[in-house]
């Protein structure tokens, strides 16, 4: 093995044109190979977040991208996440740690220490594996920010890494998306890009063939590849534009029973239902605009970066009165996390974690109420509903105590000591529970048991579910992408000893 892993940077025209996902198929196409292959994104803006085996909080995507790698995730691999609070200002989560709470102007004159950091973190991952593939964000030639760039062109070059750049077709605009980022670079920045994919296409890739050559003689660079659209596999989202803009659903209009999640401002880890999003028997729905609930087989409540501010939400749009008119005709109800204190009947915010300090009623549904405080709950979990074994993760800010005998599952350990503690709550009919354990559903047999709790028990769990389900659509997903990119070609970016051991 080289002293250090050489680096292969993955960088997009835009946000949302399909980084994450060329990462994740690199990522597999090359363990595939027998390259031991680590992910790494300096700096990420997502509410989807993890916990690494350390006990530390990095961003979803990349423990999906380590996954894909067959690493165990690392916060090396993602040293700097923003957790978007408000429209205005996030948390940094600095190396697995709540680190502050800056506003987008205070976090700019931090940026040069966080490169620092990032840097520090990329030269520790890249003495421990062969290849590093980095991702980017946003744009790479978002001009009025690429001062203080840490994340894309700047850490390529300092990687000395090759850069592939990802457009976006779907959305229109391709030739102008990869012509006008160029021609917003340096004659240098242009230099370390050496090629093109072209995501998200639909329709006869044939007939997209003089595009590619136009782009090609245009900038005098390859297209490594078009990427259809695909809907026989599914990869978790990076982050919630896939769900933005939910629209109303009628459950009564649909065969399926339906189970609905109230799409919050501020939603976290949604990926928690991705289990439930591919049953046969039943539909999954996000719901953003306040509607009847009637109907529905159950209601989520799921995470959220901001309790109190989607508490108020809650009430100022009406989803309160049509949740609680849900719970009062029977309806069931689950709460994750942030989605399980809303449940309770208030959460206080003494020191002003989310805000201002003070107290915001919550739905009264379940017999807590959380005090929001440090330090952050951050932890891999083991536990057991009604005897059945399941594993999770914990991220939260704040305690939540239930009443005696009214805790929803045992805790056997955390971040791999063994403990014996309690989790959650359910009300005194069984309708209504709530649980701070994210991964609910990524073992079947929890899954199995909380439809049969809402009387959807002849839904057929697969066995091939949760993370096992995740792992085969890593291996179709560089399927497909080894059927439509040239990975030779992308080879030939790495050293010789690697591209030997690629081919």
């Amino acid at each position: 093995m080289s002293e250090q892993a050489a680096c292969l940077a993955v960088l997009g025209t835009g946000s949302d044109v399909g980084k994450s996902i060329v990462t994740t198929a690199l990522c597999r196409i090359f363990a595939n190979r027998g390259i031991q292959v680590a992910p790494f994104k300096a700096q990420n803006m997502s509410n989807n977040s993890g916990v690494t085996p350390e006990g530390a909080e990095m961003g979803r995507a990349q423990i999906v991208q380590a996954e894909a790698a067959r690493t165990p995730p690392h916060v090396d691999m993602n040293p700097v996440l923003l957790k978007p609070v408000s429209d205005m200002g996030s948390q940094v989560v600095l190396n697995g740690t709540a680190w502050m709470e800056a506003s987008a102007q205070s976090y700019y004159t931090k940026k040069e220490y966080l490169f620092t950091q990032s840097c520090a973190a990329l030269d520790r991952l890249r003495r421990d594996c062969q290849l590093v593939v980095m991702e980017g964000a946003g744009s790479c030639a978002e001009v009025n920010l690429m001062e203080g760039d840490i994340v894309n062109l700047r850490a390529a070059a300092y990687a000395d890494a090759p850069v592939i750049l990802v457009a976006d077709i779907d959305r229109g605009g391709v030739f102008a998306q990869i012509v006008g980022t160029l021609a917003c670079l340096t004659p240098e920045q242009q230099a370390q890009i050496k090629g093109f994919v072209i995501n998200r296409f639909r329709g006869d890739i044939a007939l997209f063939k003089k595009g590619v050559d136009w782009i090609e003689q245009k900038t005098g660079k390859p297209v490594f590849g078009v990427l259809p659209w695909y809907k026989h596999f599914h990869i978790e989202a990076e982050d919630a534009v896939v769900i933005e803009n939910a629209r109303p659903f009628d459950p009564t209009s649909s065969a399926e029973p339906t189970i609905a999640v109230i799409r919050l401002p501020h939603i976290s880890n949604f990926t928690d239902f991705d289990p439930l999003d591919h049953l046969a028997g039943c539909r999954l729905v996000y719901l953003q605009q306040p509607q009847d609930l009637t109907g529905c087989r159950a209601v989520i409540l799921p995470g959220t970066k901001s309790t109190c501010s989607d508490l108020e939400w809650l009430t100022t749009t009406g989803w309160r009165e049509r949740i609680l008119r849900y719970a009062a005709d029977g309806g069931h109800l689950l709460g994750i996390c942030g989605g399980y204190q809303m449940l309770g009947e208030r959460v206080e915010d003494p020191d002003g974690i989310e805000g201002l300090p003070g107290t915001t009623p919550g739905l009264g549904l379940l017999p807590v109420a959380t005090v929001l405080k440090a330090p952050k709950t951050i932890t891999l979990t083991d536990f057991s509903w009604d005897g059945i074994p399941g594993k999770g993760y914990e991220i939260h800010m704040g305690q939540t105590m239930p009443p005696q005998g009214r805790s929803l599952v045992q805790i056997q350990g955390r971040n791999g000591l063994s403990c014996a503690d309690t989790d959650g709550c359910l009300a005194e009919d069984g309708r209504v529970i709530g649980t701070y354990m994210h991964g609910l559903f990524d073992t079947p047999a929890i899954t199995r048991h909380w439809l049969t709790t809402i009387g959807l028990a002849t839904i057929a769990v697969d066995r091939l579910h949760g993370p096992a389900a995740r792992d085969q659509a890593y291996d179709q997903l560089a399927e497909h992408a080894v059927r439509h990119l040239d990975i030779d070609a992308i080879t030939a970016l790495l050293p010789p000893y690697l591209q030997e051991m690629g081919r």
